[in-house]
């Protein structure tokens, strides 16, 4: 119709633009609030990691502390920080340049020029005192309040309410508290630079000051190892005993850790490894070089063959395939793997893979084996196992089985090595359940294995790698003195050793 108005081109094409804008902001707003938050908190990491850097104190930062804490500097309740693993001091990030300005850190050092082992005092830090602590004055609960409250000193773990802190107690001498025995105090580590200044050794006059019952303990720990828990494990360490004293194997390898030994009296050092298999045998490898370093000189005749030291077991075939597998994945993302749970899941689902392909089958047509010179005639088996210490798979007793097919029990100081073997994953299973009994090959002081054809996995105590022809031969090595809790004796271990100390040898 002719009354009829038409809207003009220009104010249709006006709406639409609008609605693109609005559909450009809507879109880009949120990518650029997300951005710049970005760019704010990387900004953030990077000043926090030079104050780290610079830092005497061993800081670490989390998203949220486990349990209620206080800021040491302005007193605040705070929900995420930095905390020193080594003395234990809490900030709030906006605090954290003012506290490393203003608290110092665990010394292992004295840094004054008194050499009398009993010249160290308390250190006495405010707040944040561990749950369940009492005062040393009227023995009341500590750290009730809700607030920043009360000390505790970071060598001896003595903890002392606010009003009960008197000067006294302010310029008492450390004792180092209940782990008096096993800390190595720094007023020593300052007689030993002394000494070795004016070229003295004589370690052991000055540990005698220390009592007899003194033993320092050195820690070695791989925070790779397991569930990736080893950083707060190395950071308790570091708070109970010196810092000098806690070593992460993966940035400091055994071997040097283990130098600081020369500074103590023989056989003095107690050395704790946390950590898995493989761990314990790159320990006791660096254990066993320094041995060899300080009384001859070793020459070998062949330097081609490659040369393990196994100190559990030795394996080829299924349980190998799996670990290999996990291993693979878990160095590709290993914060995957940060749960125990998760980790046997893997695991299980590797073994339920490898029952239907059977990677490692006839394996029996590949190898031959040799027990003390002997050749032994194998059945259709997937994997063969040899073992040093009587338990495998996670507390199984794979040599005595189970039922009526029981064997004697397998000792780990009576030179002789066990070998069986296993029919592939599901029997592995089975075994771990205990409703099968593994294949008993025998037992022999050198075992001899020759992979004829085709890559096959390996294991020697965790380690997996993908092997080649070659031939493998087991035999005794050395033995290292280890430690047996047998407060933890089990029925199955009845008839075993008891002593609380053994010497465990390694193939």
């Amino acid at each position: 119709m002719e009354g009829e108005q038409r809207p003009a081109p220009y104010q249709g094409l006006f709406a639409d633009g609008h609605l693109v804008l609005y559909t450009l902001c809507s879109v880009l707003l949120p990518v650029f609030i997300t951005f710049w938050c970005s760019l704010q908190r990387s900004r953030r990491q990077l000043h926090r990691r030079d104050i780290f850097r610079k830092s005497k104190h061993g800081w670490r930062d989390t998203d949220l502390f486990s349990h209620p804490t206080y800021c040491c500097v302005c007193a605040q309740h705070i929900l995420q920080g930095a905390f020193c693993d080594c003395c234990g001091l809490r900030v709030d990030e906006g605090c954290l340049k003012k506290a490393d300005k203003r608290f110092h850190c665990k010394e292992i050092m004295l840094k004054n020029d008194s050499r009398a082992l009993d010249a160290m005092h308390h250190h006495w830090i405010r707040g944040n005192v561990p749950l369940c602590s009492y005062c040393v004055v009227c023995k009341q609960q500590c750290g009730s309040q809700p607030k920043l409250c009360d000390y505790r000193c970071i060598w001896c773990q003595k903890t002392v309410h606010d009003e009960c802190m008197k000067s006294s107690l302010r310029n008492e001498k450390c004792d180092f508290g209940e782990f008096r025995n096993l800390i190595i105090p720094p007023s020593y580590l300052t007689c030993i630079n002394q000494m070795r200044k004016d070229k003295k050794t004589d370690y052991e006059m000055l540990a005698s000051k220390l009592g007899k019952q003194w033993t320092p303990l050195i820690v070695l720990a791989n925070s790779r190892s397991g569930t990736n828990m080893g950083e707060g494990l190395l950071g308790e360490f570091r708070i109970l005993l010196n810092p000098v004293q806690v070593f992460d194997v993966t940035k400091t390898p055994p071997i040097k850790a283990l130098q600081l030994c020369t500074l103590l009296p023989f056989h003095s050092a107690r050395v704790l490894v946390c950590g898995g298999d493989g761990t314990v045998g790159w320990v006791l490898d660096a254990v066993d070089e320094m041995k060899i370093k300080v009384s001859h000189n070793l020459v070998y005749s062949d330097p081609f063959p490659q040369e393990f030291t196994m100190n559990n077991y030795f394996s080829v075939g299924p349980d190998a395939l799996m670990a290999l597998n996990f291993h693979a994945h878990r160095e590709k993302a290993p914060s995957l793997f940060s749960s125990r749970i998760l980790n046997k899941a893997v695991y299980l689902f590797y073994g339920t893979k490898d029952c239907l392909v059977q990677e490692c089958k006839d394996l029996n047509k590949k190898v031959e084996l040799e027990l003390d010179g002997e050749r032994v005639e194998l059945p259709n088996l997937e994997g063969i196992i040899v073992l040093n210490i009587g338990y495998w798979g996670g507390g199984c007793r794979l040599w005595e089985g189970m039922g009526d097919e029981t064997y004697p029990l397998a000792r780990h100081d009576d030179g002789l090595l066990e070998v069986v073997g296993v029919y592939g994953s599901f029997h592995c299973a089975q075994i771990q359940v205990k409703l099968a009994n593994p294949f008993r090959i025998g037992q022999a002081h050198t075992v001899r294995l020759i992979l004829k054809c085709s890559m096959m996995p390996m294991q020697v105590d965790g380690e997996p790698w993908a092997q080649g022809p070659c031939t493998v031969t087991i035999t005794h090595k050395t033995h290292a003195l280890m430690l047996y809790f047998s407060g933890e004796q089990t029925d199955d271990d009845a008839s075993s050793t008891s002593d609380p100390e053994d010497a465990k040898e390694a193939e």
